[in-house]
């Protein structure tokens, strides 16, 4: 509720309130009542879906349950699709959905019907809540439920929580923490942009504001920035940038909660285990119902102005980050390269990155290196 003055909270916050609390319910795989002008679904991610469960969606389906799948998980099945589509369950049978959400070369021949709003709404939860992008939704009657524990959220508040969370972008805590390479640094602490998760940004040394300035929007590895991972180069980008700033005048790195493009440290390692099998990255996180990047820079580009920068030298090879900033309305003045080192382990990525993603990569300047050992 609201006394007027938004002391209480705006109609805007309780929305952003109920997404966060039905993200919550949805990773412990609790379902979550979804409800349109008209319609309401009960939603439950495949991960961690038990029979008991299935049983109770299933006495309280108003209508024939669906199993909600994106369409990258349904190219893995065998159909040409660009867009999500639903699967009719006549039975909400675990081995089915099963079959058709995880298993790595399942087909399928079986109907698949295009996805309205709540569908839509359901695969956005996931998506927000890392998990598996597949989702059982069943009809219901929300009157059924009103004397229960479920979260209610609706398609409106889903659909607007990246951006009112864009929004609510702050500084909640600044400090020097000085760096082995860069003793002059700042890390400096917001809150919102991706969910419940804060997102930092390190000052280092005394960059120009009124010249543009080198920033890198690093993305989280924990496997290659803490524990030097060989599968990937995020390590040596994280301390090759910060160390040139240090030596050019500073510079802005964010370091975004990210994980694995977006999906998540838990999905990144389902994918490593598919890597492990021979898929390349993108194949892997296809098989997982991931199109080829899921994460979004417009908070990003919110924490670069409320650091006062206008201007930018961005440190990347990745032409999506560039787009975002120039549309976030950040002007890019240049673009500089951050190269790790090629390894056995990692060249293969690093080629996948370029040919599938567009990234601006001399893959034949990486092998070069590899076989002459540097």
């Amino acid at each position: 509720m609201t006394d007027g003055n938004g002391i209480l909270g705006s109609r805007a916050d309780l929305d952003q309130t109920r997404v966060e609390r039905a993200l919550a319910e949805f990773r412990a795989a609790r379902p979550v009542l979804i409800t349109g002008e008209t319609e309401a679904v009960l939603v439950c991610g495949v991960e961690g879906l038990e029979q008991p469960l299935a049983e109770a969606l299933a006495k309280l389906a108003l209508g024939t349950p669906r199993l909600v799948l994106p369409a990258a998980r349904l190219r893995r099945l065998g159909l040409e699709r660009t867009l999500p589509g639903r699967v009719a369950l006549p039975s909400i049978d675990l081995k089915r959905i099963e079959q058709l959400a995880l298993v790595i070369d399942a087909k399928t021949d079986a109907p698949v019907a295009p996805v309205d709003g709540l569908d839509e709404t359901a695969l956005e939860l996931a998506r927000l809540a890392l998990t598996v992008p597949v989702v059982v939704a069943v009809p219901v009657d929300p009157a059924r439920l009103d004397d229960s524990n479920v979260e209610r959220v609706s398609v409106e508040a889903v659909k607007n929580f990246r951006r009112n969370e864009v929004r609510r972008l702050r500084i909640v805590g600044r400090a020097p923490v000085p760096l082995e390479g860069a003793p002059e640094t700042e890390f400096v602490v917001f809150r919102g942009g991706e969910g419940l998760r804060d997102q930092v940004a390190i000052v280092v040394g005394k960059p120009d504001l009124t010249k543009p300035v080198p920033v890198r929007l690093h993305s989280a590895c924990l496997t290659g920035d803490l524990f030097g991972s060989l599968k990937c180069d995020c390590g040596d980008q994280l301390r090759g940038a910060v160390e040139w700033m240090a030596k050019n005048g500073g510079g802005v790195l964010l370091y975004l909660d990210q994980e694995g493009r977006g999906n998540g440290i838990a999905n990144k390692m389902r994918a490593y285990k598919l890597q492990s099998l021979g898929f390349d990255t993108y194949d892997a996180d296809e098989v997982l119902g991931f199109d080829l990047d899921q994460r979004h820079f417009d908070f990003a580009a919110e924490m670069l102005k409320k650091l006062g920068v206008a201007e930018v030298d961005i440190m990347t090879n990745n032409p999506v980050k560039v787009t975002a900033l120039r549309e976030a309305g950040l002007h890019v003045v240049s673009e500089r390269r951050v190269i790790g080192r090629p390894t056995d382990e990692n060249v293969r990525y690093l080629a996948s990155k370029r040919e599938r993603a567009g990234h601006f990569i001399d893959t034949d300047a990486l092998f070069a290196r590899l076989n002459a050992g540097e």
